[in-house]
């Protein structure tokens, strides 16, 4: 069997490595080089201990004080609103106490199995130096916003979580570096990866070594007939036949989705970061700053803070402003900071469904089209496991999760 995997980010990546491990020919349709892709620059977290959807009690609490700061963790352009009212309709609908208690348990279904399909697929390829297992730390600036969120650790652990809060002294051994931080949770459970652009690079590198075969070209549409899947391109192949076809392009997903008579309420939660030199926070491991809109990983290359949420769209320019509001934030817990440079600011677009559940199943004209888009700010921690869900569908297999919370037929 010819499956075409259109998108080569982390989740076609993973899907590619997991349809040739089934013995199938495997071409893979990305131009490279395109701005924004989340996995170019996202903080490498393998966050399957996360439960939450972003329509959750967490963030409702925080949501009037965000928005009334317009370089705060959450903004919405003005000019974009319009466009974005259905997405924030469903999003309202998303965040009913029935609906959030779904999303949790399909969140958790699928995240479950999130680090073993990881550790499967590095093992297989000999990448396993590229996990980094010193847990994740959660941190609130005052007590009382920690008691606030207790109930959602106690979400955690009802579901085998291990998390332990940590008290000063803890905390303080820990990660000596934090300042103004008066209560703590450690997952020790948790991971992330050297940096995530490296990895893809090596997934890339490997699949093609493995026999895949890469298409240079942008997908512009997808054309099912009798006999093939045939993928429209703008590049010096115009055309790529298939017998089967993934789609699994972020955000430009959605025209695609949207020829096939699917119309997915995807949007770009605009994401930014800054990266400094390997070594300037001096943590250990990575660390969500609750609250504040803002992570921070220790990469391999170097040290990234990263998070905020702008909807925007696709086309407007970025403002880092944003991204030094957010470093200004930073500060706060790792004084040292304020005369320090970033090598570099970044901006991305995470692929988001209002839900916070990625789209994962069949396209509704044609089964023989397959999609795997949507994951928002789980696309790093889903992938492998998301390769293998697709992989079965692909051979028309049974799946060991409850695929209907991710099934296009949702909306």
């Amino acid at each position: 069997m010819r499956v075409a995997i259109i998108g080569a980010g982390i989740v076609g990546l993973a899907t590619a490595h997991a349809i040739l491990d089934r013995g199938h020919d495997v071409v893979l349709v990305e131009p490279g080089g395109k701005q924004g892709r989340p996995t170019d620059g996202n903080a490498g977290w393998i966050a399957h201990t996360d439960i939450m959807p972003l329509a959750s009690p967490k963030a409702w609490r925080n949501l009037p004080r965000w928005l009334m700061d317009p370089l705060g963790p959450l903004t919405i352009r003005p000019g974009y609103l319009p466009h974005l009212t259905p997405w924030l309709a469903r999003f309202l609908l998303a965040s009913s106490p029935s609906r959030i208690k779904a999303s949790i348990g399909a969140i958790r279904s699928i995240n479950a199995e999130a680090l073993p399909a990881w550790k499967s697929l590095l093992s297989s390829l000999n990448l396993n130096d590229h996990l980094r297992e010193h847990g994740i730390l959660s941190v609130w600036r005052h007590e009382s916003a920690f008691r606030q969120s207790q109930d959602i650790v106690e979400h955690q652990r009802n579901f085998g979580i291990s998390a332990e809060v940590l008290n000063p002294a803890a905390l303080a051994k820990l990660e000596p570096a934090l300042r103004n931080v008066e209560a703590a949770v450690l997952y020790p459970e948790a991971c992330h990866v050297s940096d995530p652009a490296v990895l893809a690079a090596d997934l890339l590198r490997l699949a093609l070594e493995r026999g895949a075969v890469h298409v240079a070209a942008q997908a512009l549409r997808i054309e099912p007939r009798d006999h093939a899947i045939h993928i429209h391109t703008d590049g010096e192949t115009p055309e790529v036949a298939a017998d089967q076809v993934v789609v699994s392009a972020g955000i430009w997903s959605r025209s695609l989705a949207a020829q096939l008579g699917d119309r997915i309420p995807l949007d770009t939660e605009r994401g930014y970061n800054a990266t400094y030199p390997k070594g300037t926070f001096g943590i250990g491991r990575p660390i969500m700053f609750e609250g504040e809109g803002f992570v921070t990983s220790p990469l391999d290359t170097g040290d990234r803070v990263g998070g905020a949420v702008e909807f925007a769209g696709l086309d407007a320019p970025p403002n880092h402003g944003r991204t030094d509001a957010m470093v200004q934030r930073l500060s706060r817990f790792l004084p040292h900071l304020q005369s320090e440079t970033p090598a570099k600011r970044w901006m991305g677009f995470r692929p988001s469904i209002p839900d916070s559940l990625p789209v994962i199943g069949p396209a509704g004209k044609d089964r023989r089209v397959i999609y795997a888009f949507g994951h928002g700010h789980f696309g790093l921690t889903q992938a492998a496991i998301t390769s293998r869900l697709v992989a079965d569908l692909v051979e028309r297999k049974s799946v060991g999760i409850d695929l209907k919370p991710f099934a296009t037929q949702r909306f």
